[in-house]
This record gives C-alpha cells, structure tokens and sequence, in this order.
C-alpha cells in the first residue's frame, strides 16, 4: 500500500483550537460514506466534540446529527505545495437530520464559500 500519513499527525492541535475554525453551512453533503468518526482517531475525542457542537450550534445547527471528520484533497485548494499541503484539509462536519443542511467547521476558507458571495 502507498504512504498515507496517519490523521493523528495531522489533527495536532488542541480541541481549544476548533474555535479559531471557519463555520460554513453547506446544502447539502449527500455522501457520508467518506466521513470518519473521530473517536477512532483520536484519544479525546469528546474535548473536540463537544467544542465543535458548541460551535456548530452558535452558528445555526439544530444540534441533530452525527459529528464526523471530513477530509478534503489538497487538489481541491491552490498554493504552494508544501509538504503540509499535500496532507489536505480535515474539517469537522455535521449534517442535519432535520433538514439535511451540512455544518462544516473548517481551519481555512473552503472553496465552497465563494458560492456565498
């Protein structure tokens, strides 16, 4: 199998960090079968969810749905490829069951957002 680098190098920050993250709202995200539970990746996982649903809900989530990891190839960005930037991007994502609306919480502006302006 090819090197792939392990989500516990790269989510290195403290789950204090998640409140400097970007919320997007997105509609919708119908794939899930890519997302990943972060309790299988990270030790506290709690300390990160429970941030991210403090977050996702200031932002407008009906606090329904299941938190996940959500990673964006590096492809999907432009810059310098550097070795940090080869690894992409891992958001937090929730989807609403309510009304399928997906929350993103992400540590750089997404290309998606440009949709918004």
């Amino acid at each position: 199998m090819a090197y792939s680098k392990p989500i516990k190098e790269i989510i290195t920050y403290p789950p204090e960090a998640l409140r400097s993250f970007r919320p997007v709202m997105y509609e919708w995200i119908d794939n899930l079968d890519f997302t990943l539970a972060p309790d299988d990746y990270l030790a506290n996982a709690g300390a990160y969810i429970n941030i991210a649903r403090e977050l996702f809900s200031a932002a407008g989530w009906n606090g329904d749905g299941d938190i996940r990891l959500m990673w964006i190839p590096p492809f999907m960005f432009s810059g310098v490829r550097t070795a940090e930037f080869t690894v992409g991007v891992i958001v937090w994502h929730v989807k609403q069951q309510s009304d399928g609306l997906s929350w993103i919480l992400s540590p750089v502006e997404l290309p998606c957002e440009s949709e918004f302006e």
